[in-house]
């Protein structure tokens, strides 16, 4: 059963970078999609991005195009969200999830099958 641990977060101020890992155990991901989403306090968990799993096709959400990326190693199992340009209402808990076997990217939240315990980035202003 694949395991997801997510990594990366921490507190910045208002105009820095962050790169969030996501790097999985327990199977290689290959064949899996890999989705980001985040939480923030009183809200619902928020879709982000989503990468193929060759690492040829991604999703965004309209939200943070233009400034999120999403990309992945698949010798090293992993995954990442580069940010950029971060501010207040970034704020959140980030997760990544793994989609469907052979399933393209997708933002539904349904269908993801594990997720990984988060971790936290606060954007001070």
């Amino acid at each position: 059963q694949v395991q997801l641990e997510e990594s990366g977060g921490g507190l910045v101020q208002a105009g820095a970078s962050l790169r969030l890992s996501c790097a999985a155990s327990g199977d290689t991901v290959e064949s899996y999609a890999l989705g980001w989403f985040r939480q923030a306090p009183g809200k619902e968990r928020e879709f982000l991005a989503a990468i193929s799993g060759t690492g040829e096709n991604t999703v965004f959400a309209d939200s943070v195009k233009g400034r999120f990326t999403v990309s992945r190693d698949n010798a090293k199992n992993t995954a990442y969200l580069q940010m950029n340009i971060l501010n207040p209402a970034d704020t959140a808990i980030y997760y990544c999830a793994l989609g469907e076997r052979l399933r393209p990217p997708t933002s539904l939240k349904r269908k993801y099958i594990a997720w990984g315990q988060g971790t936290q980035v606060t954007v001070s202003a």
